[in-house]
């Protein structure tokens, strides 16, 4: 187990790293990152001492982390813990990192818990982030779809292509986020394979199939072969999402 004085030793290296490494927030106080922080506790503990994180929401809209700091001793002791949410799509970081920006907020605020606050119980993100969380609640951004939203998002895209290849091509550049929108909408992705049949129907049924060469010219003959892992819009055929 890690003596009082060792960590007494760190929270003086926390509060010495706030006045020479802090980041000046709104009002004027200091924030020590959790970068800094980090460091100071596996310069003074080494391994001795672990972080875990748990992801506990990840619907498409919301993130919630849990992290806890523990001794690696056996058996461990958990000595604190943090909790942070984040929105998707709601500032530039969550579009393309949501889980890792709330990760390290709630490493920071597990960090806090043990006495490493280094000025702030919160992180960075957090404190730049409450009045876009708020905003973001009381007024989604454009980015951040309910599964109704993004089930018409996909039906547009869907009908705006004009070829088999173009439909084949859609389904095949967003088939990830189409698996992981069934697992979570159910419903509303039935919507979305049922607009793909239909597209899929509405195209074959056109002249030439739809096929429209690059130049521009005329569209290809009837007898242009259809991308096979596309389903038959008259049977029951399953979508491959």
């Amino acid at each position: 187990m890690e003596t009082k004085k060792k960590w007494a030793e760190t929270m003086a290296h926390v509060a010495e790293l706030n006045k020479t490494h802090g980041v000046t927030q709104k009002g004027g106080k200091l924030y020590t990152q959790v970068v800094h922080r980090m460091e100071a506790l596996r310069e003074h503990h080494g391994l001795g001492v672990g972080v875990a994180t748990e992801i506990l929401v990840d619907d498409g809209t919301r993130v919630v982390v849990k992290a806890t700091i523990h001794t690696n001793d056996s058996p461990a002791v958990t000595l604190g813990t943090g909790h942070a949410e984040e929105l998707r799509g709601a500032g530039l970081v969550n579009k393309t990192s949501a889980i890792e920006n709330c990760e390290t907020s709630a490493i920071g605020r597990a960090l806090s818990a043990i006495g490493l606050s280094g000025g702030e119980y919160a992180s960075a993100n957090e404190l730049d982030g409450v009045e876009r969380k708020t905003q973001a609640k009381s007024q989604p951004a454009k980015n951040v779809h309910t599964g109704a939203e993004l089930a018409q998002e996909y039906i547009r895209q869907i009908n705006a292509v004009h070829t088999l290849s173009e439909l084949q091509g859609w389904l095949g550049a967003n088939a990830s986020g189409l698996e992981k929108f069934e697992g979570q909408n159910k419903a509303n992705a039935e919507l979305v394979k049922s607009a793909v049949k239909k597209r899929s129907g509405e195209i074959a049924d056109s002249p030439g199939k739809g096929e429209v060469p690059s130049d521009g010219g005329a569209p290809a003959p009837n007898d242009d072969p259809t991308p096979a892992p596309l389903p038959n819009p008259n049977t029951e055929d399953e979508i491959p999402f």
